[in-house]
């Protein structure tokens, strides 16, 4: 089969789909792979690294019009217009934009949105959702020390002694747990908070202090239990006792990263504008919510802002900010889905009694297959 590399083209995307690494697996497995010209440039992988793993550098038809098209992104109608019908997709390729999913089925593609793999053990080393936030969460931290303009660890000097900084976490999945292990290396003293009482045990093992909210009914308690590794929108009481706690803890607060998504809803709002407004001045607000709205309503998308002196941070692309790691896992993450849909003869096989393959199944028909 021919697989194409295009290059990413959204703003601000320096990812690539696939790595020398996995390139030279695809050969290996037979299959012919064309690279379009730089598409690896700015992950830190070259053209001649990919010739190196057996590909052939190419123009973005080449690329776009292979059998596979391995993309981050979804296609844009420029890029959907230089891909035949019949081809297959598989990238991050938002299953809740509906106007794209219908573009790409009048396209006469199929396509894969790995986003929507369910969060099961056999779907671990598919979970890009998983791999993309580990590296956001990291990131998140390094931006918030960037920005915050006093030292993170206590530092006892000549000149006196400096006070660490105190973080504040709202959100322990993946980016939330990532940034506290990543604030505590740096020495900040951490606190975090989560609707889910399972991950308490979570926070505290990597150094942090759980703000625990108590649940007063059982419904309180079996909505916080999560569905399939994601929170669930909990009751309007609850939601009220958290935030007076994540008010008070927030004012005193140096650095506070949110990092709380309910997927295919908008973002909830976790840090008010009341509360900024008692921030301390130089505090610094990284918000991960940012692309669906923000968990702050005064956090604007792919800006940094200045509100009274605290400064609310929106990038809505963290992991591309460390594009080659960001890029490797991906690749990985694709070259495991691929060996679902991919027979021995290198053929394309769309099995629907594969709940993984099922749920990430956006567009095309049950089963097809494509000559290699």
């Amino acid at each position: 089969m021919k697989i194409g590399i295009p290059i990413e083209i959204q703003a601000g995307e320096q990812r690539v789909a696939a790595t020398p690494e996995t390139v030279r697996k695809f050969v290996a497995q037979g299959h012919q792979v064309l690279v379009q010209a730089g598409a690896g440039v700015r992950a830190s992988q070259t053209d001649a690294a990919y010739e190196a793993a057996g590909a052939r550098i190419g123009t973005a038809a080449e690329a776009l019009g292979a059998d596979l098209v391995l993309k981050v992104r979804a296609p844009d109608i420029v890029e959907l217009a230089q891909m035949r019908p019949g081809a297959a997709l598989v990238g991050m390729l938002n299953p809740f934009d509906v106007q794209n999913q219908a573009r790409m089925a009048a396209a006469g593609i199929t396509a894969f949105a790995l986003e929507a793999a369910p969060r099961t053990t056999r779907a671990q080393s598919m979970d890009v959702l998983s791999s993309q936030a580990n590296i956001a969460g990291y990131k998140a931290v390094l931006v918030a020390a960037h920005h915050y303009q006093r030292f993170m660890p206590m530092l006892m000097t000549a000149a006196g002694t400096v006070k660490a900084a105190r973080v504040l976490i709202l959100g322990a999945g993946v980016a939330g747990l990532q940034a506290i292990a990543t604030a505590k290396r740096l020495g900040a003293v951490i606190e975090a908070s989560d609707v889910r009482p399972a991950v308490k045990e979570q926070i505290e093992s990597l150094g942090a202090k759980f703000l625990d909210v108590p649940f007063l009914t059982d419904e309180e308690r079996e909505i916080a239990q999560g569905v399939g590794g994601y929170a669930r929108p909990m009751p309007p009481d609850w939601m009220k006792r958290q935030a007076e706690l994540v008010h008070q803890r927030a004012i005193q607060a140096d650095i506070v990263i949110t990092t709380a998504l309910i997927p295919g809803r908008k973002a909830p709002v976790l840090l008010q504008e009341a509360t900024v407004a008692q921030m301390k001045p130089g505090s610094v607000v990284v918000d991960l919510a940012a692309a669906q709205g923000g968990n702050c309503p005064l956090t604007v998308a792919d800006e940094v802002v200045n509100h009274n002196g605290v400064i609310i941070i929106g990038h809505t692309n963290l992991a591309s900010m460390v594009a080659a790691d960001a890029s490797a896992l991906y690749a990985r993450n694709v070259l495991d889905f691929l060996k679902l849909i991919l027979d021995k003869d290198g053929k394309l096989v769309v099995n629907q009694e594969d709940d993984i393959v099922a749920a990430c199944l956006m567009t095309g028909r049950d089963e097809m297959a494509l000559a290699s």
